[in-house]
């Protein structure tokens, strides 16, 4: 499937738009995500991991949501990368004011993303709070855990040396 079929498969199961109309609203998505409308007509073998994920991002944007659930959607990606997606996400959260769910394991890109925080064992939710509340004062102990596993590149970077 193009992009172009990728990105406006929402728009014709939903019956939105004329064929012209969904072309023109996928070049727009493209833009958006800070591709160019050209990509329209490549294939998934032809994108890279980030420029893939832009274009999930497009898709996702295609019905004008208002929640976007995000597992892991920086796992796969360069470190650059993750940065550049990671700040997409931001903008376009700020934008169309949108709610996400964003799903991940990295606690630094968790707080960067969020605004508040639900810590999960085993399918569980343990705990709950704002970035600053569970990061400064975590009450579970499978919260202290896990921050305590986070490498402070200030203090921890001498075990490595």
């Amino acid at each position: 499937m193009t992009v172009l079929k990728s990105i406006s498969e929402p728009l014709v199961v939903h019956k939105i738009g004329t064929k012209q109309k969904r072309i023109a609203r996928v070049e727009e998505l493209l833009v958006m995500v800070g591709l160019e409308p050209s990509y329209a007509s490549r294939y998934p073998h032809q994108l890279s991991g980030g420029q893939a994920q832009r274009v999930s991002i497009a898709r996702a944007l295609a019905l004008q949501p208002e929640f976007i659930i995000l597992d892991e959607p920086i796992s796969s990606l360069d470190l650059s990368i993750q940065a550049q997606i990671l700040n997409l996400l931001k903008d376009l959260q700020q934008k169309f004011q949108l709610t996400y769910l964003f799903i991940g394991h990295d606690l630094g890109t968790v707080a960067f993303i969020s605004d508040d925080i639900a810590v999960m064992e085993s399918g569980k939710i343990v705990e709950t709070g704002s970035v600053d509340t569970i990061f400064n004062n975590p009450q579970h102990e499978y919260t202290k855990k896990l921050l305590s596993a986070v490498l402070d590149p200030t203090k921890d970077l001498g075990r490595f040396i």
